[in-house]
């Protein structure tokens, strides 16, 4: 498929004479509507053109911008949208953020606002009665598209204002983790956010913002992006969600621990496994169901894993539950790993394949949760889940060869080295 801009003059829409006011924006954020063009903007309904052929498909996005000029304005400083047309998409895709989002709608209005190119934080008519069978009644701010019952579906309370008043979204993306503020109450907390295109795959790393619109008029205001670094990526994932954890690395030596400590040094509150060395390094207490989260940085070509349920001796990969791969997968080194992918960052090994591509740049801290009831093992990657299997079904074994451990109960936690200086630090287990 070609690639073309949307950043053509003919379809910039611009305002008239009459402008609102001066533009304030808050402190560490960026515009993505400036009050007075279309700039960094384009139409697009993507479930419109997602089954076309490539030509079909470029067809009809450059008539989409057409209908965008025709559906679209600005007045006033307002970005007004006649509840017809593709959707207004930014330009630009972004990864983890903060956005704040101003709305004002009338009656049978029905819209939202698709995060990372995903339907999306819903906005209701919340007084059409004919909708309160799917949640109308319930107000806007949830994740309308997750299934039903999933966390973050409905909104935990009606926060909607009247017509004719401006509404205030604050939205916190990390990974899939979605938090929702309208109007200052707390309406979706750290949810997951299910990727309705493909919902066996994790909600996409990057993708652009768009303002869905059908049904009636609605406004839009004060449209502002702030871009969440990793560090305080990790912070939101480690300070959420936080009960029954509890620490069990002190941050300054093995106290807790046992195995191949002389192979591993503690620095800078974190634990690495010396250059050159390896081996097991596991608690002394045995865990049987458990969640744990631990922050790790990988150096180029890094290889470790998370020992699960690991009996003391032998190899964890075969001998535990399971080991869960800790690498740099996208390095060269790696490129000929196992077909199916059961070698990969996040992989129950040999078992069950990860989804690759979270992983952060080398360098920098990644936040994982691996969540372990009965047989199976949950993995969440820096806001993401990569893999959520069950390893008593797994049945294609990489190599045939047996993991006569993975029915273990309990065992021990722990960190299985391979010759490189892999650090973890903030580690914390919470019994279920």
């Amino acid at each position: 498929m070609r690639h073309f801009s949307f950043a053509l003059t003919l379809l910039v829409l611009i305002a008239p004479a009459v402008s609102g006011q001066d533009l304030k924006v808050p402190d560490g954020f960026k515009p993505l509507f400036d009050g007075k063009t279309t700039n960094g903007w384009h139409g697009m309904n993507p479930h419109q053109v997602t089954k076309l052929s490539d030509m079909e498909r470029e067809a009809a996005i450059i008539k989409q911008q057409e209908e965008f000029k025709a559906h679209w304005s600005i007045e006033n400083g307002e970005l007004v949208n006649d509840g017809k047309g593709p959707y207004c998409s930014t330009d630009k895709a972004y990864g983890d953020y903060e956005l704040l989002v101003d709305y004002k709608t009338v009656a049978k209005a029905d819209s939202g606002i698709y995060l990372r190119g995903n339907p999306q934080v819903q906005i209701w008519d919340y007084t059409d009665n004919s909708k309160f069978g799917i949640g109308a009644d319930r107000g806007s701010g949830g994740l309308w598209n997750n299934a039903k019952g999933a966390p973050g579906k409905d909104p935990s309370e009606l926060a909607d204002k009247a017509f004719g008043e401006w509404n205030s979204f604050r939205v916190v993306q990390v990974g899939a983790r979605t938090s929702v503020w309208l109007n200052g109450k707390h309406v979706v907390d750290h949810a997951i956010m299910e990727n309705y295109w493909d919902r066996s795959q994790p909600l996409a790393r990057r993708g652009v913002i768009r303002l869905q619109t059908h049904g009636n008029e609605i406004r839009w205001r004060n449209i502002f992006i702030r871009d969440i670094g990793a560090e305080e990526a990790n912070k939101i994932l480690a300070e959420s969600h936080t009960d029954g954890f509890e620490p069990i690395f002190n941050g300054k030596d093995f106290e807790g621990w046992q195995g191949a400590v002389d192979n591993y040094e503690v620095v800078d509150g974190a634990i690495r496994c010396k250059k050159g060395k390896g081996g097991n390094l596991f608690t002394n207490e045995e865990y049987g169901d458990f969640a744990v989260r631990v922050e790790f940085k990988l150096p180029p070509a890094g290889n470790n894993g998370l020992a699960i349920r690991y009996p003391g001796k032998g190899n964890p990969a075969y001998d535990g539950m399971t080991e869960l791969q800790v690498l740099d997968s996208e390095h060269k080194k790696y490129a000929n790993l196992d077909k199916l992918g059961r070698q990969y960052h996040g992989s129950a090994y040999g078992m069950i394949p990860a989804t690759r591509g979270y992983l952060r740049k080398v360098g920098e801290w990644n936040f994982q949760e691996v969540t372990v009831k009965g047989s199976t093992v949950k993995v969440e990657l820096n806001g993401s889940v990569i893999l959520n299997g069950d390893v008593k079904k797994a049945r294609a074994l990489m190599d045939n060869r047996a993991h006569p451990g993975k029915d273990l109960k309990k065992g021990y936690f722990g960190f299985a080295g391979h010759n490189d200086p892999v650090e973890f630090r903030n580690i914390s287990i919470r019994k279920l």
